[in-house]
């Protein structure tokens, strides 16, 4: 298959909105494919690169001296084969060699070609968020129901691999998929509840309540004496949380699946704020900085998976397994009995509770109503688009945010608002500082941002809006904090954000 194919339905998806069109489109492509073709082809129109990141960046792409191709011949084979020859080169020189593998590949692009490896190498294709959209596409190119393609990217973890196993070998092959510890699952997500009462009334009181802790998502495995940490967006930071290795070690098991959350306290017994338990991530060692894990769910334990029973069930393994580091949660509770354990989460310091549904299997990677979460105020993560330079006190300052919600059929970020609220010195700072590397464009008053950086906003609700595209505004909007943790995968939908407007 030609190049030009894949940035021709890269086009013709970009430019409707309709997710009908996308699917169609993305599923003839995925028809005509041949088999070498397909996974490079799944991961390029998601956004990603098959190889991941290669140790380029956008100055280096930009700085190409070539003259692009005036006729396409490049197939999907030599450019991934280029790109994995650029991903494996390291060492001494490693720089030059790659300037050289680039300039001789993109001197066999075409203007359209170039323009498209730009964007994807540098992140400009919406990493992740055509993939629910390429889900659907791969079992439309197969004629494949969409469960068990959904399922097998679920355990997969890699919608490219996925495709392949649809397309060549069929339902069978996707049923070949097993959780494998060791390997991270997609995190399963839960939905803003329109309040506390609504949630339990409708899930008929046969619900878990469990406090909302303002820490850091992680999937714990374990197999014998090999224990791996993931975060939500299964990074891998074993390394860095050497105090939750050994306490997963100590568990009375040969090997287990946990999900939960982890955050480090003060001395007073109150959680940390949130960056601080993210700085652990990335940091050598332990320090002084304790995490202490709470878990809520258990996937596997000792040779038996447990994705698919109710999680009344899956509570029972975690008691089994995990007694001591349960997070804090009341089993089906009457009405009154939820409501003192939501105020006891907000006395404790935490978000707010959540209240998931006794009877239901882990639907990893998605949200519905099965999980809900209810907070005080109502919070969403959204896109940072762009920045205003700020004036008076804040003038040299990146400052006005503006913000985006994710369109769950693909396309680019909507924008529902704008706000300055929030912001401290210390954050000003750092946007100014950290806003250029994310720089997209620029005008005289606004830097505009590739869509990397989630924040989370505090509102008092919505409004129908002509302003923004969306249709919607938010309503007096603050920043809480960065999300670090968060891509724009798992950023809010302007669906989640149109939930909120009144008697919706």
């Amino acid at each position: 298959m030609l190049m030009s194919r894949i940035v021709e339905a890269s086009r013709a998806v970009a430019a409707t909105r309709s997710r009908k069109v996308k699917i169609e489109q993305l599923s003839a492509l995925l028809a005509e494919a041949e088999t070498g073709d397909i996974e490079p082809a799944v991961s390029w129109l998601s956004g990603e690169l098959r190889q991941g990141r290669i140790g380029v960046g956008w100055r280096t792409l930009a700085d190409l001296d070539v003259t692009s191709a005036e006729v396409s011949t490049l197939t999907v084979t030599e450019v991934d084969d280029a790109i994995s020859a650029v991903a494996s080169t390291s060492g001494a020189g490693s720089a030059a060699r790659r300037v050289a593998l680039l300039t001789d590949l993109f001197s066999r692009c075409t203007a359209e070609e170039r323009q498209f490896l730009i964007r994807l190498v540098t992140g400009e294709l919406r990493q992740g968020a055509l993939e629910g959209i390429m889900v659907d596409a791969v079992a439309a190119a197969t004629n494949l129901p969409q469960a068990p393609v959904r399922r097998a990217f679920m355990l997969s973890g890699r919608l490219s691999a996925t495709a392949v196993a649809a397309i060549t070998g069929g339902v069978e092959a996707l049923d070949a998929f097993r959780l494998e510890v060791g390997r991270p699952v997609r995190p399963m997500l839960a939905s803003p509840a329109e309040s506390l009462r609504a949630a339990w009334e409708q899930l008929d009181g046969d619900v878990t309540v469990e406090y909302k802790l303002d820490g850091a998502r992680i999937q714990v495995h374990r197999s014998g004496t090999d224990v791996s940490i993931y975060t939500r967006t299964l990074r891998d930071i074993t390394a860095s949380v050497p105090e939750l290795v050994e306490l997963v070690l100590a568990l009375p098991c040969d090997s287990v699946v946990l999900d939960g959350e982890t955050l480090a306290f003060d001395d007073g017994g109150r959680p940390r704020p949130f960056q601080e338990t993210m700085s652990r991530f990335g940091a050598e060692s332990a320090h002084e900085l304790l995490l202490q894990p709470y878990f809520f769910d258990c996937l596997h334990l000792d040779g038996t998976d447990l994705l698919d029973v109710p999680l009344e069930q899956r509570l029972t393994a975690l008691e089994r397994v995990a007694p001591g580091h349960r997070i804090p949660s009341a089993v089906r509770p009457d009405a009154d009995e939820a409501a003192a354990h939501f105020d006891a989460a907000l006395d404790a310091g935490h978000e707010g509770v959540m209240l998931k549904d006794l009877g239901a299997p882990y639907a990893a990677g998605r949200r519905g109503k099965s999980w809900q979460k209810v907070k005080p105020e109502h919070t969403l993560d959204l896109v940072v688009l762009g920045a205003e330079w700020g004036y008076g006190r804040r003038t040299g300052y990146l400052s006005n945010l503006h913000l985006g919600a994710r369109d769950p059929d693909g396309g680019e970020p909507i924008m529902v608002g704008k706000t300055f609220k929030g912001l401290t010195d210390v954050l000003l700072q750092w946007q100014t500082e950290e806003f250029p590397k994310h720089e997209r464009e620029r005008d005289q008053h606004t830097v505009y941002l590739r869509p990397e950086l989630i924040v989370e906003i505090e509102l008092d609700g919505v409004q129908v809006s002509s302003r923004y595209p969306g249709g919607v505004a938010l309503r007096f909007a603050r920043v809480l904090r960065y999300r670090p943790d968060k891509d724009l995968a798992t950023a809010d939908t302007i669906d989640a954000v149109r939930a909120l407007l009144p008697n919706s």
